[in-house]
């Protein structure tokens, strides 16, 4: 079986809740994947991503990732089996009809599968694989990564770079305790898929499992900001993070229960604000 993303390795607890996955991408994409741009550009800056690069996305999602990589003159694929709904938009991102033969974005592939459904015996192998969807925040969120680097490796080339990222401290994160709130109402269920802290090596392991070498890591500051509290709980939605919560009890009390956990982080303008920092990790393929 095609391995699944992170986001899809959380458990999830009884029922799964009826959304309207559709809305739940432009969500993503209008609200939340922005958060993590500081992110993508330490990396790409890091890694001298560029003119003559191959990159490699998984979890590509809606793309913005990739759509700021190939406005840096990078050649980008990005692959994602388990999100239709994103990967729709980052096509409307990425290959509109105008840019499709033209430009940096004449080289762009996206594909519904996983890094083995991209294989193209006819191209040069990538030089960067990113996966830049964050661990370590919720219990299991690592499982099935290891194995799906695994797959992606042999499409790179030999001292490629592979990009993990994760959540940093709980202490420097004030997002830490809104995601408790998943945890408190998926508990009846006991599902796997709760709020846990962020560990030191949750990086390090996972590459070390996917036989790959761990060669240098940085922090990067990500804040949360939203416009009001209602943009913050639709983008935090957005996520999945919350899916086992909503499995177990419903949609209203995880709306009221995130709202009120938010409410520290309102600022007096109404808007909202939530430090957070994030890690990421350059490992080597062999």
């Amino acid at each position: 079986m095609t391995p699944t993303l992170v986001q899809s390795h959380l458990p999830r607890a009884g029922t799964s809740p009826r959304v309207d996955q559709c809305a739940r991408a432009r969500d993503w994409a209008e609200i939340q994947e922005r958060m993590l741009v500081p992110l993508y550009e330490a990396v790409y800056e890091r890694l001298e991503v560029g003119t003559g690069s191959r990159l490699l996305g998984l979890g590509c999602g809606s793309g913005l990732a990739l759509l700021m990589a190939a406005a840096r003159g990078a050649s980008v694929t990005g692959v994602d089996p388990s999100a239709p709904e994103r990967l729709a938009l980052a096509r409307e991102r990425l290959l509109p009809e105008s840019a499709r033969d033209t430009g940096p974005r004449g080289d762009t592939r996206l594909v519904e599968g996983g890094p083995a459904d991209a294989a193209d015996p006819g191209s040069a192998p990538y030089d960067v694989v990113t996966a830049f969807q964050p661990i370590g925040c919720m219990a299991g969120d690592s499982e099935g990564l290891a194995q799906l680097l695994e797959t992606a490796a042999p499409l790179a080339e030999r001292g490629a770079a592979v990009v993990l990222a994760g959540w940093g401290p709980p202490e420097r994160c004030a997002t830490s305790s809104v995601l408790r709130v998943a945890t408190k109402l998926a508990d009846p269920l006991r599902s796997p898929g709760s709020w846990r802290p962020a560990l030191r090596d949750d990086l390090e392991e996972v590459a070390k499992s996917a036989g790959l070498r761990p060669d240098g890591s940085g922090r990067v500051a990500c804040p949360f900001g939203y416009a009001d509290l209602a943009s913050a709980v639709r983008g935090l939605l957005s996520t999945g993070l919350f899916d086992a919560a909503i499995g177990a009890t419903d949609q209203v009390q995880v709306d009221k229960e995130l709202t009120e956990a938010l409410h520290p982080h309102r600022r007096r303008d109404g808007t909202v604000w939530m430090p957070n920092v994030f890690r990421y990790l350059i490992a080597r393929t062999p």
